[in-house]
């Protein structure tokens, strides 16, 4: 996908999302798991940006916070620069109905005791002023542009397959007709025959909506087809951030190399001269995070500098930028 605006929709600014946890059944200590830990980046209007990383890395986390379906620890989160980091529940409808989420799971995202009319009129009744026989149509719209039929209306979402309650999820995402979509891994609970066509239809509906996107998901491949720009996150950090083609043909930090190297090669020939390069240990805990560079105790190339200092992001060439000290440093 090519997007070429440079209006930003979207500003984050040192975000964190942090969670308490209490140590212990009786007076224990409270640690905190910190889930995101000082996130900056800037979404466009009209693109898809994507979010890789391990489980655990706080991709979901950053996406949740974003949208405030979670309330921040600190930071500032700005939409067309407007501060909604700290807006109270009624000054956030105004940006419900701009701000939707599509949920990883299909199944656990929709009642199953709400018809698919029910379903998606939830959404129009809290953010629209349409009548009862205006939201029909509307449905019966919606339903339609994600290729489903009316009749669907009265059915239940167990009446349905993994591919179609999705369908239905995205339905009910663009009901309101928003700017901005969290995609919360949308296709990785779904067969990979289905994968594709889910991708493809919301990509039309990006074009015909004039959608932003942001992408989270595990499929290396797939977040490459779909996204403009791809940011990597590692244990609560952005740790580089590129345009798609540019990451995956250059990647400049340790753990983007690690993870490329890890996409399966359809030529066994290729696959044999490919250089793999594995990623040492576990990641580390969230609630005690490791000083310095937080990638440093699995990184290959760690120097004693990354022991002690975070490194900063720092742009290497137009549009691709870096958190890395053998960039920062070259003569250390």
């Amino acid at each position: 996908m090519v997007n070429n605006s440079e209006e930003i929709l979207i500003e984050v600014k040192d975000l964190k999302k942090h969670f308490p946890v209490k140590n212990g059944l009786i007076g224990g200590s409270k640690k905190v798991v910190k889930a995101v830990d000082g996130v900056s980046f800037q979404i466009r209007k009209g693109e898809t940006f994507g979010l890789v990383g391990e489980s655990g890395c706080g991709k979901s986390t950053l996406g949740r916070s974003i949208t405030r379906l979670y309330d921040i620890t600190d930071g500032d989160i700005f939409f067309e620069g407007n501060n909604i980091s700290k807006l109270n529940k009624k000054d956030m409808k105004e940006y419900r109905k701009r701000m939707q989420i599509i949920f990883q799971d299909p199944y656990s995202s929709l009642n199953p005791n709400m018809t698919v009319e029910e379903l998606i009129s939830e959404p129009l009744l809290l953010h629209t002023k349409l009548n009862k026989e205006e939201r029909t149509k509307k449905i019966e719209s919606l339903l339609e542009m994600v290729g489903l039929k009316k009749s669907d209306m009265e059915k239940f979402p167990h009446e349905f397959s993994g591919g179609q309650c999705q369908r239905i999820g995205i339905a009910r995402a663009i009901s309101t007709e928003p700017d901005f979509i969290l995609c919360d891994e949308p296709i990785s609970a779904l067969d990979v025959s289905i994968q594709a066509q889910v991708v493809n239809m919301l990509e039309d509906l990006q074009k015909k909506m004039g959608l932003t996107y942001l992408f989270v998901a595990h499929d290396l491949s797939m977040v490459r087809h779909i996204s403009d720009r791809i940011g990597v996150m590692y244990l609560g950090n952005i740790v580089e951030i590129s345009e798609s083609n540019n990451l995956y043909n250059n990647p400049l930090h340790p753990y983007t190399k690690a993870l490329l190297s890890a996409i399966p090669v359809a030529d066994p020939n290729k696959a044999k001269l490919s250089e793999r390069q594995v990623i040492e240990g576990d990641i580390p805990s969230p609630m005690d995070i490791p000083s310095g560079c937080r990638f440093h105790t699995r990184c290959p190339y760690a120097k004693p500098i990354c022991k002690k200092v975070s490194p900063e992001m720092i742009e290497i060439e137009k549009g691709h930028s870096v958190a890395c000290h053998l960039y920062l440093n070259k003569n250390d």
